[in-house]
């Protein structure tokens, strides 16, 4: 089972692809350690209109489906913002990604902030570290060498951490 975990922004979009060898319809192991395939993050720049932001998004997108040929995305569902003029932007981002998704008939999961740190750490107000570290942790990364992946952002964990919640919780599209 290959899964698209996917952290919606509109500057930022993390994204993490992990893989397990128990097929979709059978219940994961929670002994067995997802292997990483990919991560990194879509950038958009602040001189890029709203819409080009999101037809970036949404070509990215379509570009890591047909790379990785995902059997489902696992995406961050916007649950509170203090901030309108954020939320409007990242829902629209969100909405290109899940658009990109229905096209190739992938199912799609929603996982709040609040339930990826339930699942990945055990703990609803976990810090963001510590969901960081939880998740290094019960993936298989042998085949990245850190060192070279440094640079990638924050939002590249957050989503390896929304794609192990998906193996963790057992859903299965």
């Amino acid at each position: 089972m290959i899964i698209l975990g996917i952290d919606p922004g509109t500057a930022i979009v993390g994204y993490g692809v992990i893989t397990t060898k128990i097929p979709k319809h059978l219940p994961q192991d929670r002994n067995e350690k997802p292997k990483v395939v990919d991560f990194g993050c879509i950038t958009t720049t602040a001189f890029d209109s709203p819409g080009e932001r999101l037809k970036i998004i949404h070509n990215a997108i379509n570009k890591l489906i047909e790379k990785h040929k995902p059997d489902i995305m696992s995406v961050e569902s916007l649950y509170f913002f203090k901030n309108f003029k954020t939320a409007m932007p990242v829902s629209q981002a969100k909405g290109v990604i899940l658009l990109a998704a229905a096209k190739k008939n992938i199912p799609t999961l929603e996982f709040t902030p609040l339930q990826v740190k339930m699942t990945v750490v055990g703990y609803g107000k976990a810090e963001k570290k510590q969901v960081q570290e939880m998740t290094k942790e019960l993936l298989d990364l042998s085949s990245f060498n850190l060192k070279e992946k440094s640079r990638k952002k924050d939002d590249a964990a957050d989503a390896l951490g929304i794609a192990l919640c998906a193996v963790l919780k057992g859903v299965h599209g």
